[in-house]
C-alpha cells in the first residue's frame, strides 16, 4: 500500500507540475527556434533514392551502410522547443562494390511521430511516456539500434531501415540507455553511463554483453540530476563525467523542454569506477568546472595515470533559455588516481566538436583525433565552420582539410582499410552540405592523405539538416 500511495502522490505532483509548466510555456518567446530554421530546417518527406551519381571512385572494399540520426521535428517546433528533444529521423546510404546502391530517411516510429504521419507506431515496449529517439546509430550484439539518453528504450532498426521495433535489449534492460555507448574492442562489451531524468541521485553503469543482453547493471550515487551526455572506458575504469549540468526546477516550470541549467553549487569531479566494481568503489577526483558533451578516447598511461581527451567548454547553459555560452576546445586531462587530482591541458583552443577516433583503439592508446569545426562566434547556421581537423598527439601537429566555402561538414567516421591496417590507413567518411545550393554530399576521404581532394563524393539533391551522430556499418569484418 505505502508503495500505491507514493506512486499516486508522484503522478499528481508531476501532473501538477506539467500544468504549470505549460501555462508558463505561453509566456515564452514566440520567434522561430534557431535549430529548426536555415540549414537545420527539418526534412519533410521520407525519401528512398536508387543508384546514385558518384563524383571519383569509391575505393573497394568500402562496401556496408552509413547511418545517421539527428532531431528532425514532424510538426512545426512549438514554445519552449529544444535542439535536442525533436522527433528522431534516421539516414542511410549503402554502399557496394564502388557504387551507391541507396539512400533512405525515416522518422522514427514513436507514438507522436506516428500520429503526426498517420500511421502506426513501430512495435514494442515503451519507457514510460516519451518515446522519441534521435541522437545516435550504433552496432550492438550485432544488430542496428537507434539511441537516446535519458528517456526511451533503444529502437531496433533492420538494414534497409523499413523495419523498427523498440527493443530494450531482448528485455534486459531496466532503465534508461544512452546516446554514447562504448564497444570495447577487445572485450565486445558495450559499456554506457545511463541517467534519468526523473532520478536525481543516481547514475548506472550498463554493461551489454557481446550477444546484445544486458549483463551489468550498477547504480552510481549522484546528487542534483547531473546531464551526462557521454562517457570512456579504459582497461581498468569506466569514466563518470559528473560535471555542473544538472536538472533545473526553475527551467521545467518556466515551460523550456529541455530543463537542465549550468549549476554553479555542483562540485565538477571525474569518477574512475573500476569495471567490476561497485558504486561505492568509484574514485572521484576534482576538476575545475567545466562541462564535455564528448569524449575521444581514454586510456591508462604506463604510469598508472588515466588519459582522456575531451572536447571540454568552460559553461553551458548559464542562460534561462539554455544554450552553448562559447565553444569547446580539445583537451587531455590527465587523471592520477593516487592523487585524486586531474590536470588539464589544452591541445588546441580552436573551437571544434565531435571528436573521434580509429574505434579500434577505445580504450587503448592512441595517436589521432579527428574533429569538425564550430563557428568561433556561436552561429547557429554554422558559417564559416568548413573543416574538418587531424591532430597527431604524438607529433602535437593539426592537419586540416577545407571543403571550401558554403560547405558545412558534420562528424565524420574513420573507417580501417583493412582488419590490420594502421591508425590512420583507412578512409573518414560523412555529410557535407552545400549551404549555397542546398544539397548534400557523402563524402570519403583517404585520412593519410588529410588535405588531398575527396576520393569519392555521392550527391544527394536535398540538404539533410547537420544532426548529431552517425557510424559505418561495415557489410563484412574487413579482410
Amino acid at each position: 500500500m505505502p508503495n500505491r500511495i507514493q506512486s499516486a502522490f508522484r503522478a499528481a505532483a508531476e501532473a501538477s507540475v506539467g500544468l504549470w509548466a505549460a501555462c508558463n510555456r505561453l509566456r515564452l518567446p514566440g520567434s522561430a527556434n534557431p535549430f529548426v530554421v536555415g540549414v537545420h530546417e527539418p526534412m519533410r518527406e521520407e525519401l528512398t533514392l536508387a543508384d546514385l551519381p558518384v563524383t571519383g571512385t569509391i575505393p573497394p572494399g568500402l562496401d556496408g551502410l552509413y547511418l545517421k540520426m539527428g532531431a528532425n521535428p514532424v510538426r512545426p517546433a512549438t514554445r519552449g522547443h529544444d535542439w535536442f528533444l525533436g522527433d528522431g529521423m534516421v539516414h542511410g546510404l549503402a554502399l557496394e562494390g564502388g557504387r551507391a546502391l541507396w539512400y533512405r530517411n525515416r522518422w522514427i516510429g514513436s507514438r507522436t511521430a506516428a500520429a503526426a504521419l498517420g500511421r502506426p507506431p513501430a512495435s514494442g515496449p515503451r519507457r514510460g511516456g516519451n518515446d522519441t529517439v534521435n541522437t545516435n546509430v550504433v552496432e550492438i550484439g550485432g544488430r542496428i539500434f537507434a539511441v537516446v539518453e535519458a528517456g526511451s528504450f533503444p529502437v531496433e532498426l533492420s538494414q534497409t531501415l523499413e523495419a523498427q521495433r523498440y527493443n530494450p535489449f531482448d528485455g534486459t534492460l531496466a532503465g534508461a540507455f544512452t546516446g554514447h555507448p562504448h564497444r570495447d574492442p577487445l572485450t565486445g562489451e558495450t559499456h554506457a553511463i545511463a541517467y534519468d531524468g526523473r532520478v536525481w541521485d543516481s547514475v548506472r553503469h550498463v554493461v551489454v554483453a557481446p550477444t546484445g543482453r544486458v549483463v551489468r547493471d550498477v547504480p552510481v550515487a549522484v546528487e542534483h540530476g547531473p546531464c551526462i551526455h557521454d562517457c570512456a572506458i579504459t582497461a581498468r575504469f569506466v569514466i563518470v563525467l559528473d560535471l555542473p549540468v544538472t536538472f533545473s526546477f526553475r527551467a521545467l516550470l518556466a515551460g523550456y523542454r529541455f530543463p537542465f541549467r549550468w549549476n554553479a553549487a555542483h562540485k565538477a569531479r571525474v569518477g574512475l569506477l573500476p569495471r567490476r566494481g561497485d558504486g561505492a568503489d568509484i574514485l572521484w577526483c576534482d576538476v575545475e568546472p567545466c562541462f564535455v558533451f564528448h569524449v575521444g578516447n581514454a586510456y591508462d598511461d604506463a604510469d598508472g595515470r588515466v588519459i582522456l581527451d575531451v572536447v571540454a567548454y568552460e559553461t553551458v547553459f548559464t542562460s534561462a533559455g539554455g544554450g552553448l555560452d562559447r565553444p569547446g576546445r580539445l583537451e587531455r586531462w590527465t587523471i592520477d588516481p593516487a592523487t585524486g587530482r586531474v590536470a588539464r591541458r589544452v591541445i588546441d583552443p580552436a573551437a571544434q566538436e565531435f571528436p573521434r577516433i580509429d574505434e579500434r583503439r577505445l580504450g587503448q592508446p592512441h595517436r589521432y583525433v579527428y574533429t569538425v569545426s564550430v563557428p568561433a562566434d556561436g552561429n547557429t547556421q554554422l558559417a564559416g565552420a568548413t573543416h574538418l581537423s587531424k591532430h597527431d598527439l604524438e607529433t602535437g601537429t593539426r592537419r586540416v582539410h577545407d571543403f571550401g566555402p558554403d560547405r558545412v561538414p558534420g562528424e565524420f567516421v574513420f573507417v580501417p582499410a583493412h582488419a590490420g591496417a594502421g591508425e590512420d590507413e583507412g578512409w573518414l567518411v560523412g555529410l557535407v552540405i552545400d549551404t549555397a545550393a542546398d544539397t548534400t554530399d557523402f563524402t570519403v576521404l583517404d585520412a593519410r592523405a588529410f588535405e588531398a581532394p575527396p576520393l569519392a563524393s555521392v550527391r544527394l539533391g536535398h540538404r539533410i539538416p547537420p544532426g548529431f551522430h552517425g557510424n559505418w556499418f561495415p557489410a563484412r569484418a574487413p579482410a
